[in-house]
């Protein structure tokens, strides 16, 4: 007698797994759990505003979400005042940590243009929502034109969207209004905020000729988004 036959086999114990979402799935994690595990991976970050239902998931399973992101060689960021969490590259002197995500190279408009929304952001404490016109945050830019005024418009366009699609941190609140997501808070670490303000201001003050170049910046704004358009700054993205 053949016992082997009565032994199932690997694949018909994971066609039988309680947590399996389809034949052979042999995942142990629920659907919702999965989904914002993998929102997470994606990026720029989760919202529980914009998708409640993987935010619940998360806050739900936030140990054994933060274990396999870890799995990955990836930290959970997760603020549960604004309801917003995203993933970062583990920071440790133990190991040598690999790269597990794409890094979002920004222009020097984008990089201006973040300073301005964080300050923005930063100035009105305790606000639930801080709404702005795009006018106005371009003409706090408008300190950094060069050449002349159509390419310079061209380049503020560019970076406004990369800030709306690509980083997600403007959402649309109306004719010409714009939230600002708290996650604009984390894109910039508090050290490298002070250093590229300073450097801003040497720019804008043209005291500082060298200063695009001293901070690693670059002065080549098109109104391209592709990644060859940048600076030195970079920020992870899951």
């Amino acid at each position: 007698m053949n016992d082997s036959a009565d032994t199932p086999t690997e694949a018909e114990e994971s066609a039988h797994n309680s947590s399996g979402l389809w034949f052979q799935d042999t995942g142990t994690l629920g659907e919702r759990t999965r989904r914002v595990l993998l929102e997470l991976l994606k990026g720029p970050y989760v919202s529980g505003a914009q998708s409640p239902q993987l935010w619940s998931a998360l806050v739900a399973d936030e140990s054994i979400v933060r274990s396999r992101l870890h799995d990955l060689f990836l930290d959970l960021v997760i603020d549960k005042i604004d309801e917003f969490a995203f993933t970062r590259k583990v920071v440790t002197e133990e190991i040598d940590v690999p790269a597990a995500v794409r890094s979002e190279r920004l222009t020097f408009l984008d990089t201006a243009m973040l300073l301005v929304l964080r300050q923005l952001l930063l100035a009105a404490p305790g606000e639930q929502r801080v709404i702005v016109d795009r006018e106005e945050v371009y003409e706090r830019l408008a300190i950094y034109r060069t050449g002349d005024e159509s390419t310079f418009q061209r380049n503020l366009n560019g970076a406004w969207s990369r800030m709306s699609n690509r980083l997600r941190v403007l959402h649309k609140a109306g004719e010409e209004r714009f939230e600002i997501s708290p996650m604009v808070k984390f894109l910039i670490d508090e050290d490298q905020v002070h250093e590229l303000i300073d450097v801003y201001e040497r720019i804008a003050s043209g005291e500082a000729k060298g200063s695009i170049a001293e901070a690693g910046l670059s002065s080549d704004d098109t109104d391209d988004t592709d990644d060859r358009d940048s600076d030195d700054t970079e920020e992870d993205e899951a």
